[in-house]
């Protein structure tokens, strides 16, 4: 795919880069003392260019400078087709040249706050004789919340373009696509092993609101389905799949990354007057490749509070990857809704087991001093359950989520402020949090909801309890933030 190039220069600066460890690498000439490859201090002031070569490729030259060395430089060579991975070079000193110029590292770039970043560096030779390999954290800091931005973006801004550096010179090491970036290997185990369990798929089908709103969705807008090519994202079981194939698809291509795939494979083949039109692909959507393009998206990508388990990305990579200009999706549209409650019994409930690490004699130990991270500990987990909407003490705000619309890297950090005004006196005890989703029909829109006094889901509700209450006065305001970043939640009142 041809990338247009920037048409001109983009310049950073005021960038300070911070050394976090010091590490050192041992070459097979030196002694059996490390010597660390940099020794900068405390930070370093940066400079950096990104631009674009003539075939395309983002290029990136950094020039750092120090009290103690002036004449260090890094020159870096973003790979575009890795959002976080990017070749990095060192041009030390002419006198250690030659043992620097071998080696290279692949590094991980993070957003961590409004004017910070952290990249993670990784070192290893190229010599063909085994040597050790070492990690090395860098702290990033910008001058102002715009310019952080703006870098970290235009380093996402090329990220599927080439296939390789634009020197030539460097091959890149297998390539990764985008869900193995946002979602460490460990995790991913875990998260395909627990959806490839017919016991979690006979939890969410049990779930009758999920499911008959789905159903209801598809079938009261048979004709968005009728004639259509369909893909079903993050298929499970395939039972929407099915849904779509009853209300009259050409064609439904269910793609299932889990081991679930075999599971809806047998489901759809034991109903043969649906399955001619239905084909199970076992892959990831940020991997595989379709024949042709789809008319509708369906997919049921929500998690708790929506944005969790990271499946509306993959949601709307599939939107950019397969779907026509125009086509539909199923849903279309996401609200979170906030909150803050009053609820005693739960803020007691959640305290009281911390009064285990009060005892000053147990079997002769005191645990005293682990109290207050217990305590911590404790309130730092949300609680997802149903509870009474005559607890909530203000009328809930909401924040939409077009999902035709959205870029993928707008998830990776969702910043809500929150501005409420109190409709009685009470005490506050945290944030309750539930969303909805809209499946915008030709013919007749549908609303899933997760509220309180709805019916009851799988999703139930999510409650950040504070450790401390506050109170609010009636038609006092109560400001605050709700920072989502990855699977971090912050909420702040």
């Amino acid at each position: 795919m041809a990338v247009s190039p920037l048409p001109q220069p983009q310049v950073f600066t005021d960038i300070w880069l911070s050394q976090l460890s010091s590490n050192a690498d041992n070459s097979p000439s030196n002694s059996s003392q490390k010597k660390p490859l940099f020794s900068w201090g405390s930070s370093v002031s940066v400079v950096a260019t990104l631009t674009s070569d003539h075939s395309g490729k983002l290029v990136v030259f950094q020039e750092a400078s120090s009290e103690d060395d002036a004449s260090l430089k890094i020159r870096c060579y973003l790979h575009h087709s890795q959002v976080f991975q990017f070749r990095l070079f060192c041009c030390m000193p002419i006198r250690l040249l030659m043992s620097s110029f071998s080696k290279f590292r692949y590094s991980k770039l993070f957003k961590v706050g409004p004017t910070s970043q952290l990249w993670m560096v990784d070192d290893h030779a190229t010599s063909a004789k085994p040597t050790s390999a070492y990690s090395k954290g860098f702290g990033v800091s910008f001058a102002s919340e715009e310019a952080s931005n703006y870098f970290f973006m235009a380093v996402h801004k090329w990220k599927d373009a080439g296939d390789q550096l634009s020197n030539g010179s460097v091959t890149c090491g297998k390539e990764t696509n985008r869900f193995d970036r946002k979602i460490e290997s460990s995790s991913a185990k875990l998260y395909f092993h627990y959806y490839g369990q017919l016991l979690h798929q006979q939890n969410m089908l049990q779930d009758y609101i999920r499911t008959g709103t789905y159903y209801s969705a598809v079938l009261e807008n048979y004709v968005d389905f009728q004639g259509r090519v369909v893909v079903d994202v993050g298929a499970g079981s395939g039972i929407l799949s099915l849904f779509a194939a009853q209300a009259g698809a050409k064609h439904v291509y269910a793609v299932e990354a889990s081991g679930m795939a075999e599971h809806a494979r047998k489901l759809i083949a034991g109903n043969p007057l649906l399955s001619s039109v239905i084909t199970v692909i076992h892959g990831k959507v940020e991997e595989i490749e379709l024949p042709e393009k789809a008319d509708i998206l369906i997919s049921e990508p929500m998690g708790t509070l929506l944005v969790n388990e990271r499946m509306l990305e993959s949601y709307v990579i599939s939107r950019d990857r397969f779907l026509k200009p125009n086509g539909k999706m199923f849903p279309s549209i996401g609200r979170i809704h906030l909150a803050p409650f009053s609820d005693e019994y739960l803020h007691v409930e959640i305290a009281s087991k911390a009064l285990f690490w009060q005892q000053p004699n147990y079997y002769g130990v005191d645990l005293t001093a682990l109290y207050d991270t217990a305590f911590q500990g404790y309130f730092s987990q949300p609680v997802v359950d149903a509870f009474d909407p005559r607890l909530l003490v203000t009328p809930p705000i909401t924040h939409t989520i077009d999902f035709t619309k959205i870029k993928e890297e707008e998830f990776y950090e969702i910043n809500i402020p929150l501005n409420f005004t109190a409709t009685m006196a009470t005490r506050v005890h945290g944030l309750a949090c539930w969303f909805d989703v809209l499946f915008n029909g030709s013919a007749v829109p549908r609303w899933l909801t997760t509220a309180p006094g709805a019916p009851t889901t799988h999703w139930y509700q999510l409650r950040c309890v504070c450790h401390s209450h506050c109170m609010l006065w009636q038609d006092k305001q109560l400001l605050g933030t709700l920072i989502w970043l990855h699977t971090v939640l912050k909420v702040t009142l």
